[in-house]
């Protein structure tokens, strides 16, 4: 016959303290003399007990239950970012829920809708939410709401990021000074990236040049998208003296594809990527980038949500900034 599940006084009676000690251990293990916590962890090791979390959020104001809504993982400049903050919230005695939203958030008011029902403390964006009803209806919830990689105007609640757009126009201002005249624009199908090349056409232009060509690809980035990118050069006009990409890997695609044909990068033709991606350094050439500290972004997050957790007031908008890593590649 089976027996009954351990209980939270089956520890308290094994670790020799009060059931208040365990709850208040359970619910912020710092609040807890250092002597204390290591009994209770023992008695829980040696009772089997399972905290239930479903029981502790119904108690409280707090599930500890953060959902990170990403777009893709594969090969992603997002990776680091994410890694950082999950392993930073995960020390802080939380639970990370990790959904992929898929090309441009395809997905995102399905995975915003299960992170609700999950009574979630917090849902981290990568990205910013276009929808307006989505905003609105994020706005509306207790849920502390954080966007990362990008500025919009009017936060939902915080966000942590960048603007793509002075990105796109730093990367202009960067080709220029370095003599570049004919650019070709490869731009992933996003509205990050779209940002980007509006930011680098209205800054080339304003600065006496011709609008740029350009070639727009489906997301996510991927290596084969540079390959074909310098194919398709050939049914422009008139050759550039440098692609802009809108991420490291179709960067690193086309350089490989150009080497193959023959073709001397930078010499005859300059190529720049997005993101500053480990292999971006390691290439031979090596890839002139902008860098994104996404480390610093998932410090930002951790900062906002311990405030939060304290009761305390924070910034809408942080802005990380980001630079152009001048490489090899032009």
């Amino acid at each position: 016959m089976a027996t009954r599940p351990p209980r939270l006084d089956d520890v308290a009676a094994h670790a020799g303290v009060s059931a208040a000690t365990v709850s208040r251990f359970l619910n912020n293990p710092e609040v807890v003399a250092k002597g204390t916590a290591e009994r209770i962890r023992e008695a829980i090791a040696a009772t089997s007990y399972v905290p239930n979390m479903t029981a502790g959020a119904l108690a409280g104001s707090r599930t500890r239950l953060i959902a990170a809504l990403v777009p893709d993982i594969a090969a992603s400049i997002f990776n680091d970012t994410v890694e950082s903050m999950i392993d930073g919230l995960a020390n802080d005695g939380n639970s990370v829920v990790l959904a992929l939203t898929g090309p441009d958030n395809a997905r995102l008011e399905a995975e915003i809708n299960m992170a609700l029902a999950r009574r979630v403390d917090a849902i981290i964006l990568t990205g910013i939410v276009s929808d307006a009803e989505t905003r609105a209806r994020l706005r509306a919830t207790p849920v502390t709401v954080i966007e990362t990689w990008g500025l919009p105007e009017e936060p939902i609640d915080v966000a942590v990021g960048f603007s793509h757009r002075a990105a796109g126009e730093e990367m202009a201002r960067f080709l220029r000074g370095r003599g570049y005249r004919r650019p070709h624009l490869v731009v992933p199908r996003s509205s990050r990236s779209e940002r980007r090349a509006m930011g680098f056409t209205d800054r080339w232009v304003r600065d006496g040049g011709v609008e740029p060509t350009r070639l727009e690809v489906n997301v996510p980035s991927h290596f084969g998208q540079g390959r074909l990118s310098y194919r398709a050069l050939a049914d422009l006009p008139e050759r550039p003296d440098v692609v802009v990409c809108g991420s490291d890997w179709i960067a690193q695609g086309l350089i490989i594809e150009a080497q193959a044909a023959g073709i001397r990068v930078p010499d005859q033709l300059a190529v720049t990527g997005f993101g500053n991606l480990r292999m971006a350094g390691d290439m031979r050439p090596t890839i002139t980038s902008v860098d994104i500290d996404g480390a610093r972004i998932a410090r930002e997050v951790l900062r906002v949500l311990r405030a939060r957790a304290a009761g305390e007031r924070t910034e809408t908008k942080i802005d990380v900034g980001f630079r152009v890593i001048a490489r090899e590649s032009a």
